[in-house]
């Protein structure tokens, strides 16, 4: 047991003496896992493909309020690109690892925003409930890693530093995020409105190659970042989309009778 602790002291800064930010692990991790499960079990996040279906492709309620999908990307991405972008204000003299945790936090809400005004096309609307809590995710998510980052204002690097392996990582997951999301959207004329099996890419391995490479997106913050919030925010994330995909693979299989069987819902030739 002591190994594995010594091991960890090598990697990661010892947790930081705050309830907030202990509370807030703990809560990333197993509210991001359970939807993921609640993907499995039927029950989506009304956005996308289930915009407005339940778990049995039927609409949903009349009572739920819907949104355009422009109109709700924004509000799922905007607070938290916001809550980075006032931190560089707030804290101006902290040092190199939090200048770069804080930088990828903020450019990658602000990739969001702008793949939302002038990349991505829409074919549906957005449950107005769905997009309140992912919101509310994303920002808090936010304003944990870079406060978690503040916190460590002082403390002596771990012995082994890998936030520049973790700047590569997250570069890798935002160019590959990017590419795929153009992929998607070059997909539509301005007209069109309806679903078509991707290709091009990791397209013809997975057919979520787009989560993929958010999940190297959120890896990389936490190699830059060498603590415990970030870590469990990935693993939370990743469980989440896992599930997504898994569904999202399940609803292209019974919405088109030529989809390559061969075909992932994540990882290549595994899952």
């Amino acid at each position: 047991m002591s190994m594995v602790i010594s091991l960890f002291d090598k990697f990661l800064f010892p947790p930081p003496p705050s309830i907030f930010i202990t509370t807030m692990s703990v809560i990333s991790f197993v509210s991001l896992a359970n939807s993921g499960l609640s993907e499995l079990r039927g029950k989506h996040l009304g956005y996308s493909k289930f915009w407005n279906a339940d778990s049995n492709n039927k609409p949903v309620k009349k009572e739920s309020t819907k949104i355009s999908s422009r109109t709700g990307m924004l509000l799922l991405y905007t607070p938290a690109f916001l809550a980075g972008a006032i931190s560089f204000w707030l804290c101006p003299n902290h040092d190199f690892r939090f200048l770069l945790v804080n930088s990828a936090v903020t450019f990658h809400f602000f990739k969001r925003v702008f793949e939302v005004l002038f990349v991505h096309k829409y074919s549906g609307g957005m449950v107005l409930d769905s997009a309140i809590v992912i919101s509310l995710s994303y920002t808090l998510s936010a304003v944990s890693m870079i406060y978690n980052q503040h916190l460590m204002q002082g403390i002596p690097d771990p012995q082994i530093d890998l936030k520049l392996l973790g700047g590569v990582v997250f570069l890798v997951g935002i160019v590959g995020n990017f590419y795929h999301h153009c992929i998607l959207s070059n997909l539509r004329g301005k007209s069109d409105k309806g679903y078509k099996i991707p290709t091009g890419g990791l397209f013809g391995l997975v057919i979520c190659p787009h989560y993929l490479f958010e999940i190297l997106i959120f890896v990389g913050i936490s190699l830059m970042s060498q603590t415990l919030y970030p870590i469990a925010f990935t693993a939370g994330t990743a469980c989440y989309l896992t599930g997504r995909s898994y569904v999202t693979r399940k609803w292209y299989l019974s919405k088109f009778e030529n989809f390559p069987k061969h075909i992932k819902a994540l990882i290549p030739f595994v899952f």
